[in-house]
């Protein structure tokens, strides 16, 4: 592992693919740092403290300074840890096109489409359909034939999308068997994320799909009194 890291923490969640971004990134650089998680349903003393903008995870603390918003962390990490290998690619026009795709995601394609209705949960689903076969050509385009959007190594649009991943399979499994990850529609992304999620960086912060799956009982148990009061 780097060492001179200086004092890192990753206040966050396991189970937030907002917060395995940095983890991941964390990992690529060798970095080691102190996981702070905060219990579901709660946020901490220092939580509220370090981000009081937006009180949400993850938050980076290196040498007790805040850093908020998973993207911005992750570019953060590249730029303070640059003698590791680089996450943003270092042409301008390709590090323009994967924050847009990255901003993309967030934006239209989420992992976890638990709508109250019917009727929003199949149109949840279509939206990320779409997404999804946008995204595969984009990573025909971007990868130019090679195994990441980063190229030979993971990079930025691969740990923004591959953080999605075990909640994807995790939704797959709630919607009972819905492919949104098919092998006939998203061939190329298919492959990228069984690469994605072996690599040294990846495998041991993706949870496995079982496990999310527990973690959506809780979260839909605490959400239908909400809803249905």
């Amino acid at each position: 592992m780097a060492s001179n890291n200086g004092d890192v923490k990753l206040i966050g969640a396991w189970a937030s693919p907002y917060v395995m971004r940095p983890r991941i990134a964390l990992n690529v650089k060798s970095v080691e740092y102190e996981f702070l998680q905060e219990q579901f349903g709660s946020k901490s003393e220092l939580l509220l403290k370090s981000n009081p903008v937006h009180k949400k995870i993850p938050v980076l603390l290196h040498n007790g300074k805040p850093i908020c918003e998973s993207s911005i962390i992750v570019e953060y990490i590249d730029e303070v840890w640059s003698s590791g290998p680089s996450i943003l690619p270092s042409d301008p026009y390709d590090r323009a096109v994967a924050r847009f795709w990255a901003a993309y995601l967030d934006e239209k394609v989420r992992a976890a489409p638990m709508a109250a209705t019917e009727e929003a949960k199949n149109a949840a689903v279509e939206q990320l359909k779409e997404g999804l076969a946008l995204l595969e050509g984009a990573y025909g385009e971007i990868s130019k034939g090679k195994d990441f959007f980063g190229g030979e190594k993971i990079g930025f649009l691969d740990i923004a999308f591959g953080s999605m991943l075990g909640w994807l399979r995790a939704v797959q499994v709630i919607l009972g068997g819905v492919k949104l990850l098919d092998e006939e529609k998203t061939p190329g992304l298919c492959k990228w994320a069984v690469k994605f999620s072996a690599d040294p960086a990846v495998k041991d912060v993706l949870p496995e799909t079982e496990k999310l799956l527990e973690f959506a009982k809780i979260l839909m148990a605490k959400m239908k009194p909400a809803s249905s009061s």
